[in-house]
C-alpha cells in the first residue's frame, strides 16, 4: 500500500468523485480540500482532482498553488503528481491542464508521461480511446484512472550510464538568442553524448493527418506517409535519445513551424513505441513575454500527449530581442550552468 495526497478542492461532480476514487483505490490517502495547513508536500506523491466550474476555473485549487508558491521554488521538490480533471462542457480541461503542470513543476514537481486524465461533459472526448479499448465510454474513463495511478506509483527512475541528449532546434547560430542560451548550457553538461539536428528550411513536412490504421500501417514499416529526413534522420534520433531538448525561440508566443513539425510527424513513432523513458526539456527565449505560453505548449504536446517524462525545472525561459542580447542578460551564466546541473541529475535520477 502506498500514501498518496488527494487534493480536490471545490465542489466536486459525481463524475469527478468515481475518477477519484478509482484512481485512490487501495492507497493510503490524505485529502486536501482547501488552502488551510497544507502539509509539507515535497517528495510526496499527489494526485490533482479537478473540478472546473462553467468558465473553466476551480478558484480554490490556484489559491492552493498560490499558498505553495510562497514556500518558494522547492516546494514541491522531489514531489510526482497527476491529474484527474472534469468540465461541465468540452472545454478547458486540457488548457487548464497546462497551467498547473507548468506552475507547479516551477515549484519543483515531476510529472509521469501521459499524466492526465481529462473527463468532458459526455464522455465524447474519450471515443478515440474507443477504437482501441472497444468498451463503454464510462469504462475507458475508469480504465484510464487505473493506470494513471499504477503510472504514479510505479514510476521508479532508473540510473543511465552516459546518457544520450538530443538537442533539436530550426536556428541560425549566428542570430539565435535561443541557440547562443543552449550554447552556454551545453557547456556545462559533462558525462553525457550530445547529438544535435538542426532542422532546414525546406526539409520538414508537417503532417498529412493519416487515419489512424494509416499512421500504424507505416509505423509498423519504421515509416511515414511523407518519408524525408524525418524519417531517416529525426525519428531515429528521438528514438535513440534518453532525453530531448527541444530548442524553442517564441515565434507568436508558439513553437515556430518547424519544431512543431516534427512533433506531429513524431505520431509515427509514437504508433510503435512509448516515451515514458524519456526525458524533455526545453529552452525558450522570447523578445519580451510569453515564454510561459511556449513551454505550456510543449508540456501539452510531449508530456501530456506523446508521454514524455517531465522533469523538475523543465524549461530554462529568459527574455532577449536583438541577436546576441542573450549574453548580456544579468545572471544568465549562472542561471545557464545551474540548469545544465538539472539536466544532468534529472536523467542520471
Amino acid at each position: 500500500m502506498s500514501d498518496i495526497y488527494l487534493i480536490i478542492p471545490g465542489e466536486v461532480s459525481d463524475q469527478l468523485s468515481i475518477m477519484a476514487k478509482v484512481a485512490t483505490e487501495g492507497l493510503t490517502i490524505t485529502r486536501l480540500s482547501d488552502a488551510n495547513n497544507i502539509p509539507d508536500l515535497q517528495n510526496k506523491k499527489i494526485i490533482l482532482a479537478v473540478e472546473l466550474d462553467n468558465i473553466g476555473y476551480n478558484i480554490p485549487l490556484f489559491q492552493i498553488l498560490s499558498k505553495l508558491s510562497q514556500r518558494g521554488e522547492h516546494a514541491l521538490k522531489g514531489a510526482e503528481a497527476a491529474i484527474i480533471i472534469h468540465s461541465p462542457s468540452e472545454l478547458y480541461t486540457k488548457s487548464t491542464a497546462h497551467n498547473i503542470i507548468f506552475l507547479m513543476n516551477k515549484m519543483g514537481c515531476r510529472f509521469p508521461g501521459h499524466p492526465v486524465v481529462e473527463a468532458i461533459h459526455d464522455l465524447s472526448n474519450l471515443k478515440t480511446w474507443q477504437k482501441k479499448l472497444k468498451l463503454p465510454l464510462e469504462d475507458i474513463c475508469i480504465e484510464l484512472c487505473k493506470r494513471l495511478k499504477k503510472n504514479l506509483i510505479n514510476d521508479n527512475i532508473k540510473p543511465i550510464s552516459k546518457p544520450l541528449i538530443l538537442a533539436l532546434h530550426a536556428s541560425s547560430h549566428k542570430t539565435s538568442n535561443t541557440l547562443m542560451l543552449w550554447d552556454m548550457i551545453k557547456q556545462h553538461i559533462r558525462g553525457c553524448d550530445i547529438e544535435e539536428f538542426h532542422v532546414e528550411n525546406g526539409t520538414i513536412i508537417d503532417c498529412k493527418g493519416c487515419s489512424y490504421t494509416t499512421c500504424k500501417h507505416y509505423s509498423k514499416r519504421n515509416s511515414c506517409f511523407y518519408g524525408g529526413v524525418i524519417v531517416k534522420e529525426v525519428l531515429p534520433a528521438i528514438e535513440r535519445a534518453d532525453a530531448v531538448v527541444w530548442i524553442c525561440p517564441n515565434y507568436n508566443d508558439a513553437v515556430s513551424a518547424k519544431i512543431t513539425a516534427i512533433i506531429n510527424r513524431m505520431t509515427v513513432l509514437y504508433r510503435r513505441t512509448k516515451f515514458h523513458n524519456k526525458t524533455m526539456f526545453g529552452v525558450v527565449v522570447s523578445g519580451n513575454s510569453g515564454s510561459d505560453s511556449v513551454a505550456k505548449q510543449l508540456i501539452g504536446a510531449l508530456n501530456i500527449n506523446k508521454g514524455f517524462r517531465l522533469p523538475p525545472y523543465f524549461a530554462i525561459m529568459a527574455i532577449a530581442n536583438d541577436p546576441g542580447e542573450i549574453k548580456k542578460v544579468k545572471g544568465i551564466e549562472v542561471k545557464a550552468k545551474e540548469f545544465a546541473e538539472n539536466v544532468i541529475r534529472e536523467i542520471k535520477a
